[in-house]
């Protein structure tokens, strides 16, 4: 296959569990998978992540050091994907580097004025450690034009599946839950809109009652019993009832936030779980039900695992037909990352990379910024 030459996706996620890696190659018509690796973060690192989610003391120096160590981290990583696969930095067009989210405020409130949007893994660092043309900050731009720079997927997915003849949605169930919904009549907006919240919440409340990083297939939160009254209200959070355009993080849904529903009930760590699957399946049903009365759904993400969650989906989107990315022949594992790799090459062709009705910037533009070495 002839291919305008190879690109490089990097994504780590909310979930801060480590980073994806995605080998691509494109041409006029196809995008193809060359190689997925995964390198998982160790505990130390992982952390220090997690511990930059929240304001706390000495941020600004802490930060500093893990942008660098993030893009040692990428490049050692990128060095292991080459090596894999017999090839050399020279047969890399560009890296598209996402970073590591920690920071995501993309409204005002009460105490943002002026909405923003971070990510480190220093993409300069990156360039010069690796030898290959880097593009990062892809989401800095989208902001700057009054969006909220997320979710920017939703461009990839319409540019891979232009062709399908019926209404579809990609579900990402990744930390935070989103969709893109591709409409069948391509007169209709593409939109895309985080859901709210899925496996870094799960997460989080596994690892403080079973010391488990995450919950094994849903095995754990399957032996519990959903509470109507606590999902209710955890469903009445203006979030849930926001139009989209709308974008969130892991910083919002924390477990402070659960925190604060949980004080009026005495509910077993287990069927609090429960519950919090419950949650992520009704948010993500409730915003297609209402898109699309019957389409066809494809989840990805590191949640498809959890059965529970795949089972009530199924059960609240009955009129629609579910399946897994895979089904597709794309290898669920390295979606978002291909999504990046799709943004750097996006960035070399001069397409736009955001779609303004799913981010609400007020044109559509090229994102990213080239580094060097």
């Amino acid at each position: 296959m002839s291919h305008s030459g190879y690109y490089i996706g990097l994504m780590s996620g909310t979930s801060a569990d480590g980073v994806d890696l995605a080998l691509v190659s494109f041409n006029e018509k196809n995008v193809e998978l060359i190689s997925h690796y995964y390198q998982a973060y160790n505990q130390a690192l992982a952390q220090k992540i997690i511990e930059l989610y929240s304001p706390s003391i000495n941020e600004i120096d802490r930060l500093g050091q893990l942008s660098v160590e993030l893009a040692h981290f990428f490049a050692q990583a990128i060095q292991e994907l080459l090596a894999q696969q017999k090839m050399s930095p020279k047969d890399i067009i560009a890296i598209g580097c996402h970073g590591q989210t920690i920071r995501h405020r993309p409204a005002k409130s009460e105490y943002i004025n002026y909405p923003f949007t971070l990510q480190i893994g220093c993409s300069q660092t990156l360039a010069c450690l690796t030898g290959i043309r880097t593009i990062g900050d892809f989401r800095t731009k989208d902001m700057a034009l009054g969006g909220q720079g997320a979710p920017l997927v939703p461009a990839f997915h319409r540019y891979l599946f232009n062709e399908l003849q019926q209404d579809a949605f990609i579900v990402n169930l990744g930390g935070i839950a989103n969709i893109t919904y591709l409409p069948e009549d391509k007169q209709q907006s593409v939109l895309g809109f985080d859901t709210g919240p899925a496996n870094a919440l799960l997460d989080a409340w596994c690892l403080q009652h079973t010391g488990k990083s995450f919950d094994q297939d849903g095995n754990w939160g399957a032996q519990g019993a959903i509470s109507q009254p606590l999902l209710t209200e955890l469903l009445s959070d203006p979030y849930f009832a926001l139009p989209a355009p709308k974008s969130t993080g892991r910083e919002y849904f924390t477990l402070d936030w659960l925190s604060q529903y949980l004080s009026c009930y005495n509910l077993a760590a287990v069927d609090v779980q429960a519950t919090l699957v419950a949650l992520t399946a009704h948010s993500v049903a409730n915003a297609i039900n209402k898109l699309s009365p019957k389409a066809f759904v494809y989840l990805c993400g590191g949640g498809i695992h959890n059965k529970q969650c795949y089972k009530q989906l199924k059960q609240q989107l009955s009129c629609h037909t579910l399946n897994s990315i895979n089904t597709l022949k794309l290898n669920n594992n390295a979606f978002e990352a291909m999504a990046f790799a799709w943004l750097a090459f996006a960035y070399d062709k001069k397409f736009y990379g955001n779609i303004p009705t799913v981010t609400g910037a007020s044109k559509q533009t090229v994102l990213g910024i080239e580094y060097t070495s």
